[in-house]
């Protein structure tokens, strides 16, 4: 007796590739700059409405953090770089410079 497909039998090939895991860009909370500028950033850079751009705002400012995006990390890092390049506040004088936001990896592990 013969192992043989049968007829509609499908072979499944393997592949070694793996999708990248995501990233989170975390917007970093300070206290030279305001939610006017927050608004503006997250359009300018994320296309993001002043809705959304105000709740990123508060988050940062209740919770000394945010969610910016989620991406590859290439994605990420570009828009890493936007952010700080962003500049200063111009409604605050003693803003020196843009925020600061960090690549964080999207799934952290609990440990066992």
């Amino acid at each position: 007796m013969s192992l043989l497909p049968s007829p509609g039998t499908h072979v499944i090939e393997e592949t070694d590739q793996q999708l990248e895991p995501p990233y989170h860009l975390v917007l970093l909370d300070d206290d030279e700059h305001t939610y006017a500028y927050v608004i503006r950033m997250c359009a300018e850079i994320f296309g993001y409405g002043p809705e959304k751009g105000y709740a990123i705002a508060c988050m940062v400012d209740s919770q000394g953090r945010a969610v910016l995006m989620t991406g590859s990390h290439d994605e990420v890092r570009a828009k890493q770089e936007l952010v700080h390049a962003y500049g200063p506040d111009p409604l605050m004088p003693q803003s020196r410079g843009s925020m600061s936001a960090v690549i964080e990896p999207a799934y952290q592990g609990t440990g066992s």
